[in-house]
C-alpha cells in the first residue's frame, strides 16, 4: 500500500500569512518525496481558509520545479466551477510542466456555500460534471473537437498546447458504490473516504472498485483506488489526545461547508458545534500511537486498497507536522512495504 501526502491547507489563523503557509506546504511536498511517498495531493477550494487551493494546478508545477520524481495529484479539481475549453489547455500545461507526473483527480465538488458563491448550484454540479468530464477528455484527446450539450456547445476547436501524457491520467472522487463501480469501469482511478463510516462501508466501496476494475478488463488491474484520512502519527497517549482535540476544532470548520450552512466572514469559515462526540471522532480518526496506527491502516490494506492519502494538517504547528511526517517513514510506510500485507 502506497502513501500519498494531502496538502490540507488549513489556515485557522490568517495572521500567518499566505507567504509562510504555502511555503509550509512546498516544504512538505519535498520532504514527502525524500521519506517515500508516492504521491503529494493538492485540493481545490476557493474563498475559505479550509483546503485553502484555488488554482491546484499552479501548485503542481511548482512542487514538479521542486522535487524528481513523486506524483502530484489534484484532490480534487471541481470541474463545474471551470469552462473546460480554457482548463484544457491549463491541464496540458501542467501536464508538460510537471514532466508527465500530473495525475487529474476531478470531482463536481463538495462544498455548497462555495459552489453557490461562484454560479454553479450544488443541485446541478453533478450533472454538470458528467458533461464537462466528457468535453475534458474530448479536447485532451482529438484535435476539432465540437460538442453539443447542455452546458457547452460550441464549433470546432483545437485546444494547444497539446499535453505529452497520452493519456493524461484521470481519478474521478465518488462516494457511491454505483458512481465507484461505474469509474473504475470506465477506466478511471478512485478516490473515496469513509469519512465516519464503519468496515463494512469501506469493503463495500473496495469491493465496488473491484467489481468496476473487471468490468473493465484486463488494464483495470493497473486502476488504483485511494482512500483518503485524516491521519497523523503521534509521539505518545498525550500527543495524541492534543492533536484529536486541534482535529475536533478542524471539522468544526468542515462540518460548516460539508453538511452546514456555509457561515463564512472575511474568507474565516465560523466553527460550528457538531453531533459527533469528540470520543466518536477520535475512535474514528487515525491521529494516534505507532501500534494503533499500522492496526487501522492494516484493515485498509488487507481490503484491497491501493494508496492512503494521509491529510495531516488540522492547526498544529508546522514542526509538529513535519517530525510526524517523519515518524511515519521511519515506523509506518516501510511497514506496509515490507510485510505486503495480503489482500483479503
Amino acid at each position: 500500500m502506497d502513501f500519498n501526502h494531502f496538502l490540507t491547507s488549513y489556515m485557522p489563523d490568517p495572521k500567518i500569512g499566505s507567504k509562510i503557509h504555502f511555503d509550509n506546504m512546498l516544504e512538505q511536498a519535498v520532504l514527502a518525496e525524500k521519506l517515500g511517498y508516492s504521491t503529494v495531493s493538492i485540493p481545490e477550494h476557493h474563498l475559505v481558509n479550509i483546503l485553502m487551493m484555488p488554482s491546484p494546478l499552479q501548485m503542481a508545477v511548482k512542487i514538479a520545479s521542486l522535487t524528481k520524481k513523486i506524483k502530484i495529484t489534484t484532490g480534487i479539481a471541481v470541474l463545474p466551477l471551470h469552462d473546460m475549453r480554457t482548463y484544457a489547455g491549463e491541464v496540458s500545461t501542467a501536464d508538460i510542466l510537471t514532466e508527465g507526473r500530473l495525475i487529474l483527480g476531478v470531482g463536481r465538488g463538495a462544498f455548497a456555500w462555495e459552489m453557490k458563491s461562484l454560479g454553479t448550484p450544488i443541485e446541478i454540479s453533478k450533472e454538470k460534471f458528467i458533461e464537462s468530464l466528457e468535453v475534458l477528455q474530448l479536447l485532451l484527446k482529438d484535435k476539432e473537437v465540437s460538442f453539443k450539450g447542455k452546458f457547452y456547445n460550441f464549433e470546432s476547436i483545437t485546444i494547444m498546447p497539446r499535453p505529452i501524457s497520452n493519456p493524461i491520467q484521470l481519478m474521478i472522487a465518488a462516494m457511491d458504490l454505483n458512481s465507484i463501480k461505474d469509474s473504475a469501469a470506465r477506466g478511471f482511478h478512485v478516490q473515496s473516504t469513509v469519512l465516519s463510516g464503519t468496515k463494512e462501508l469501506l469493503i463495500q466501496r473496495v469491493n465496488a472498485f473491484k467489481e468496476g476494475c473487471e468490468i473493465f478488463g484486463e488494464q483495470g488491474k493497473l486502476l488504483k483506488l485511494s482512500m483518503q484520512r485524516m491521519a497523523y502519527l503521534a509521539k505518545d497517549e498525550n500527543d495524541a489526545e492534543e492533536k484529536n482535540k486541534m482535529a475536533y476544532e478542524y471539522y468544526k470548520r468542515f462540518d460548516n461547508m460539508f453538511t452546514g450552512p456555509g457561515k463564512v466572514k472575511n474568507g474565516e469559515v465560523e466553527p460550528l458545534s457538531r453531533n459527533q462526540t469528540f470520543e466518536e471522532m477520535k475512535k474514528n480518526l487515525l491521529i494516534c500511537p505507532a501500534n494503533e496506527m499500522i492496526d487501522k491502516l492494516s484493515v485498509y490494506a488487507e481490503t484491497g486498497v491501493d494508496e492512503i492519502i494521509v491529510s495531516s494538517s488540522f492547526g498544529q504547528n508546522q514542526k509538529d507536522l513535519i517530525d510526524s511526517m517523519y515518524r511515519m517513514s521511519e515506523e509506518i510506510i516501510p511497514y506496509f512495504k515490507k510485510t505486503n500485507v495480503q489482500v483479503a
